[in-house]
């Protein structure tokens, strides 16, 4: 958007609330005013969009992706660019970059590239380093000889990159050194998460005791939820500090149990993606870090044809997935995966639609298929 703008008959959705016959005007890139009924008089050169009825909702904040539009992250800035691009398209408005497991000098080389991408592109929030500090028996579609200790080697890579870049990191608190790890890194401003681990409920606790406030994927690549021994999931409920990443697409998790976690904690759910590069794109063969991935029907799995290598998801699939097979309340599953991924990482100024916030907006159909997106930052 590069005007003002008044947007007429919408029904906003944010996640303080769901209300018809709304109206927005839009100033510098902000929220300047919101209301219900009838709009104010402005100047002949603000811009006036009617929605006839139309869904507006904050727009999507993806904090875990790692890929898109036959883009892999990792390969650099325009790579980047243009998965960004791809996820922006179908709604997301503001992303982390997620980056697997790799030697320290390839992290600083990708982490350089992220670094550029946010120049010129402000949707893109940073980098999140979802490894090498994984448990091994637990890393998923991470190559397992890129693994590493949270040692002073890689507090250092952290340490050295600009301020403000890394804005999650991945750590299995069981690791030598993992507690310590993640108290340094919060005192670098930086966002833990509790993740591809084999870490039990206590550990877990003393994790989030530490200042890990985030869970990586809830239930994926982590011991599941038992009745003798809960496992991270439930210390994770039951912290209020705590934000589960959830990645709703019916094959990471069964809806009933995503269903129970709405139930247990329903402003803590962050829908991520996850997605990798075949999100947006199509079936076939990729790359995720140094591993070979073969999707069919929308299901990325390695070469070994059971590991799940990250997904195809893309959030507004997730947003109506919560809402049309889970029943949620919209404003439930908007703020999912709006206002609670973004208070996540830091981001207090996006999510909601109330003056002052930023003015990426999603307009959806009534069967919230995204039909357009006014991004404060793309024009």
């Amino acid at each position: 958007m590069t005007s003002d703008l008044l947007l007429t008959g919408a029904r906003a959705v944010d996640a303080e609330g769901d209300r018809p016959g709304s109206w927005l005007t839009i100033r510098d890139g902000r929220i300047a005013g919101t209301g219900v009924g009838e709009a104010p008089v402005l100047s002949d050169d603000v811009e006036h969009i009617d929605l006839a009825g139309a869904i507006v909702t904050p727009g999507l904040v993806d904090i875990h992706a790692h890929g898109g539009g036959g883009y892999a992250f990792d390969d650099g800035a325009e790579a980047v660019l243009a998965g960004a691009a791809a996820h922006r398209e179908q709604g997301v408005t503001a992303m982390v970059a997620s980056l697997v497991s790799a030697s320290r000098a390839d992290l600083e080389r990708r982490l350089d590239q992220v670094r550029v991408a946010r120049l010129r592109d402000p949707s893109v929030l940073g980098a999140h380093l979802e490894g090498p500090c994984l448990s091994p028996r637990r890393r998923g579609a991470h190559d397992p000889r890129a693994l590493a200790l949270p040692d002073a080697d890689f507090l250092a890579l952290v340490a050295d990159a600009e301020q403000g870049l890394i804005r999650q990191v991945t750590v299995a608190p069981e690791l030598p050194g993992a507690l310590d790890a993640i108290e340094t890194l919060v005192d670098l401003g930086i966002r833990v998460g509790v993740g591809h681990t084999e870490a039990d409920f206590a550990l877990t606790r003393a994790a989030l005791d530490r200042g890990a406030t985030l869970l990586t994927h809830a239930l994926n690549a982590m011991p599941g939820i038992g009745h003798r021994e809960p496992g991270p999931v439930p210390a994770a409920l039951a912290d209020d500090r705590v934000t589960l990443e959830l990645i709703l697409d019916g094959v990471h998790v069964h809806s009933s149990v995503a269903a129970m976690l709405f139930a247990s904690a329903p402003s803590r759910i962050a829908l991520v993606s996850d997605a990798m590069a075949a999100a947006a794109h199509g079936d076939g063969d990729y790359r995720l870090g140094g591993l070979d991935v073969r999707v069919a029907d929308g299901r990325a799995l390695l070469s070994d044809g059971v590991t799940i290598a990250g997904s195809t998801l893309t959030l507004d699939r997730a947003v109506r997935t919560a809402i049309v097979e889970l029943g949620l309340a919209p404003r439930v599953a908007v703020g999912a995966a709006t206002r609670t991924p973004a208070l996540a990482i830091g981001e207090s100024g996006r999510g909601l639609l109330t003056p002052g916030h930023t003015a990426d907006l999603i307009v959806w159909d009534a069967d919230w298929t995204v039909t357009r997106v006014l991004s404060s930052t793309q024009g």
